[in-house]
């Protein structure tokens, strides 16, 4: 029982820790320009990419059909519209938005409570590597637990960094964020209970967190960065985050 809290708490911490670092850079960036949010938010879409490409679907690949893959990756998509739909219905309720600036700011908003959502999602099977490492070894449940921590940053970016531009009060956002890294937490309890849990699970969870975060990518914050900016630093952004994505998965 010990053990199943300390992994639990250790969870907890590295889960949250990063991506409230990232939420605090975010919240104090003063930039408003809409060329550096648009560069923001590609630079986003770049790292999730990677890691989705790189990381969530060889690792599920690596212990799991391509049949259970492709279940995973499309759940994680129906769930994500499902998510966006609602949220499209409360934001069109808004009468606010039919000003242009208000509209960017509004759009700018459900950009950021979307990237939030599917960053929890992606932060449970995160959480399943911290517990089920721990329960290999100490040294490696360490390991992984550092690695997310530091990837959770630009995470923490990411999504604070719209909510703040769509007119979110910064206790709010910082709330959403540290909201988002708990859910690594809950992610390491599962773990650690189930201990040596199925294969199919893992790849199966590790799936539906790419499917959700290939939505996001597509859906938000590739469109809503080229809506923002139209020149050459959205695709830089892009490119870059890509780059820096791909370092991210070999910690």
């Amino acid at each position: 029982m010990q053990n199943i809290i300390n992994t639990t708490t250790l969870g907890l911490f590295f889960g949250t820790i990063g991506t409230t670092i990232g939420g605090i850079i975010g919240c104090s960036l003063k930039s408003h320009s809409n060329k550096f949010l648009s560069f923001i938010l590609s630079l986003a879409a770049g790292l999730m990419m990677a890691v989705i490409c790189f990381d969530l679907i060889p690792q599920s690949l690596g212990i799991s059909s391509i049949v259970e893959v492709i279940i995973g990756i499309t759940l994680g998509i129906i769930v994500m519209i499902f998510c966006d739909v609602n949220i499209d219905k409360k934001f069109n309720k808004k009468k606010f938005i039919q000003k242009d600036s208000k509209k960017v700011a509004s759009n700018l908003l459900k950009t950021g409570i979307i990237v939030s959502i599917g960053l929890a999602i992606h932060n449970i099977p995160e959480g399943l590597a911290i517990g089920s490492g721990f329960e290999a070894s100490t040294k490696l449940g360490f390991s992984l637990a550092i690695a997310i921590c530091f990837h959770d940053i630009p995470e923490g970016i990411s999504m604070s960094l719209p909510m703040k531009n769509g007119g979110m009060k910064v206790y709010k956002i910082m709330f959403y964020v540290i909201l988002s890294g708990i859910a690594t937490g809950i992610g390491a309890l599962i773990g650690s209970i189930i201990g040596k849990i199925s294969e199919q699970i893992i790849a199966i969870a590790l799936s539906f967190a790419a499917g959700a975060m290939l939505y996001i990518v597509s859906e938000e914050l590739i469109p809503e960065s080229n809506n923002l900016y139209k020149g050459r630093t959205s695709a830089l952004g892009n490119m870059l985050g890509f780059i820096i994505g791909i370092f991210v998965t070999l910690l």
